[in-house]
């Protein structure tokens, strides 16, 4: 591949492909007064959710590395974080901070919504104008992390749009990038062939370690994932069993060794590679989770047709249904339904795919950005205190 490509080169050394500043609220009560502030000062995004409240544990791990992970990904030049509380509001600002992009923090307690919101406009107008000066430079293939994840997937997923993302998944791993697959769930009757690709020992007993969790919490409520895995959409599209759709998944992945296995919106450490997350199978939790792992571009094969996207990181949906890329042809960026009518082949798909990367790298804006699709979901373990 010879087209130039252009990124944000940060602080840290990692390559982005989008430059926003973003009001991150460390907890749900916090959200309104980031809102204020993103309707105050132009060029600056916040990022409501519905969490960050008598959270502990493992849960409360998650969520500190969830924000933190979001602040840090590439795709962010600078960001404000505003919390009810002091401390967890340095947390989150002071790992963002590890990264050396520009970080400010203000707690509301003490001080009033009004108030913070006035400090923290003026502090977003300085971060906005500051990003709107920052320059594309020229980056390499090597310097991304991609994320894929499926949804509403059918019988043409299996077929053609999963196929066509593993073949780019090939070439990126090639290239040098760095990719990350997950849906826990939807690896299910598959499992032994991620394992069996897993690099070492070690690898794969992490990797089985989260799948076997997996299983174990399902069977610990007494149910079993009819109707949930596969879905509805996935049973009228002709997936009739989640080993099915597990097959269909796994084909999305490519064909390369998996050199990690990571914890949910856990930043790999080792280099780039093919890594599994443990991640939830819902779209808008997945894509929030790899986006706190860097991923700065995602990879979405869909058959029936999932508008997903996400704030920060933009969303490639990939179909092959010829009747989703007619009824719901806004949402879809690259068309492989030529496989199934055998007007183009595999390397063809590949290579359609892989041009539309470069253009939403060098800046063209996916349908999900387009229509204004910022789908942010954080994903909790169990219940608050």
């Amino acid at each position: 591949m010879d087209k130039q490509l252009y990124g944000y080169r940060r602080e840290n050394g990692k390559v982005g492909v989008r430059n926003h500043v973003i009001i991150l609220p460390v907890d749900d009560i916090s959200n309104a007064a980031c809102e204020a502030v993103a309707k105050n000062i132009q060029g600056v995004m916040a990022l409501p959710h519905a969490y960050g409240r008598l959270q502990y544990g493992q849960d409360l791990e998650l969520h500190f590395r969830t924000m933190i992970g979001i602040g840090s990904n590439p795709n962010v030049a600078a960001v404000i974080v505003i919390g009810i509380e002091e401390n967890w509001t340095n947390i989150i600002a002071d790992g963002i901070a590890k990264t050396g992009k520009p970080v400010a923090s203000f707690s509301i307690e003490g001080n009033g919504d009004l108030e913070i919101i006035r400090r923290a406009s003026w502090k977003a107008k300085e971060f906005s104008q500051w990003a709107s000066e920052l320059q594309r430079v020229p980056v390499e293939l090597k310097d991304l992390t991609i994320s894929i994840k499926c949804g509403e997937s059918d019988t043409t997923t299996g077929l053609a749009s999963c196929p066509t993302v593993g073949l780019a998944v090939d070439r990126l791993i090639d290239a040098g990038a760095t990719v990350f697959f997950g849906e826990t769930s939807e690896l299910t009757g598959g499992e032994h062939l991620i394992a069996d690709r897993c690099v070492s020992p070690a690898v794969r007993e992490k990797f089985m370690r989260a799948y076997d969790n997996y299983v174990a919490e399902i069977k610990s409520q007494g149910v079993d994932l009819l109707g949930s895995q596969p879905t509805q959409g996935n049973i009228a599209g002709g997936l009739s069993t989640i080993e099915e759709k597990a097959l269909g998944n796994i084909e999305k992945t490519g064909t390369k060794p998996i050199v990690g296995a990571l914890e949910p919106a856990e930043m790999p450490q080792s280099g780039p590679g093919l890594y599994f997350m443990d991640s939830s199978s819902a779209a808008a939790e997945c894509v929030t989770l790899m986006a706190a792992g860097g991923a700065v571009v995602h990879f979405f094969p869909t058959g029936q047709g999932n508008v997903i996207g996400n704030p920060i990181e933009p969303v490639i949906k990939v179909s092959a249904n010829p009747k989703t890329v007619t009824t719901m042809s806004e949402h879809v960026d690259v068309d492989c339904s030529g496989l199934l009518s055998r007007e183009i082949n595999l390397t063809q798909a590949g290579d359609m795919l892989m041009d539309y990367l470069c253009r939403v790298v060098n800046g063209r804006l996916t349908a999900a950005e387009a229509l204004g699709h910022k789908e942010f979901s954080m994903t909790k373990l169990y219940r608050s205190a």
